[in-house]
């Protein structure tokens, strides 16, 4: 059986996220209390529900205590997000994820129950960050501090060579989990794969290290 999500405020962070959440295939209850948000959505979900998320017996109706993940997206309103995070763990939602503004929100969603805090506008800054400074690095999840997945534009100078050749993970510490070329993409690549030119690597690591093995090539001529 298929994740059930649900997710609470449809501003730009939460009407993404349950958008991209149905195109995956899962099922999604969206909830805003704003009637034309509502009818914007209905159709890129599967439940589109205008109510009042601090209307704790509303939610007990919607039965959110039997979604796999609910998602709390108000990040205008820092009272409201709070409250709704509390009352849906009263409710016994099993997952909450909450977005957060700034630390100090997050850190009182924490204390109030959140199970995930995450930052959005944060994460974004950090990601553009690595965009301009590192020509070769395409995209970044941070799993922790230390720990990131990251795309990277495969280095010229392992062009060529099979994945057991180029040794990366006895050198850098670091796993190929994806690699990514114009017309395939190929998942947990053996060691006889050759990485050819414009691959995309998509690799887990120590951020340090990936950054190494980034370092390996020169950054492309933006000029």
């Amino acid at each position: 059986m298929k994740k059930q999500f649900a997710v609470i405020g449809l501003g730009r962070f939460g009407t993404s996220v349950a958008r991209t959440l149905h195109k995956m295939g899962y099922e999604v209850m969206a909830i805003d209390s704003d009637k034309n948000v509502i009818e914007s959505i209905n159709k890129e979900v599967t439940y589109a529900v205008q109510v009042d998320a601090l209307d704790i017996d509303t939610l007990k109706e919607l039965g959110l205590r039997n979604f796999d993940v609910v998602i709390v997206g108000i990040g205008d309103n820092l009272e409201s997000s709070i409250l709704v995070t509390v009352q849906l763990k009263e409710l016994g939602v099993k997952y909450v994820v909450s977005k957060a503004m700034n630390d100090l929100h997050g850190k009182v969603l924490e204390k109030v129950g959140a199970d995930k805090v995450v930052y959005p506008e944060r994460d974004m800054g950090v990601r553009l960050a690595h965009h301009l400074i590192s020509g070769n690095i395409i995209d970044q999840i941070e799993l922790s501090s230390e720990f990131s997945i990251m795309e990277i534009l495969a280095p010229q100078k392992i062009v060529g060579l099979s994945l057991g050749e180029a040794g990366l993970r006895a050198r850098f510490g670091v796993s190929v989990l994806v690699i990514k070329r114009e017309n395939e993409i190929i998942i947990s690549p053996g060691s006889s794969d050759i990485i050819q030119p414009g691959d995309i690597l998509v690799v887990l690591g120590s951020t340090s290290d990936i950054e190494k093995l980034e370092k390996m090539s020169p950054k492309p001529n933006n000029k």
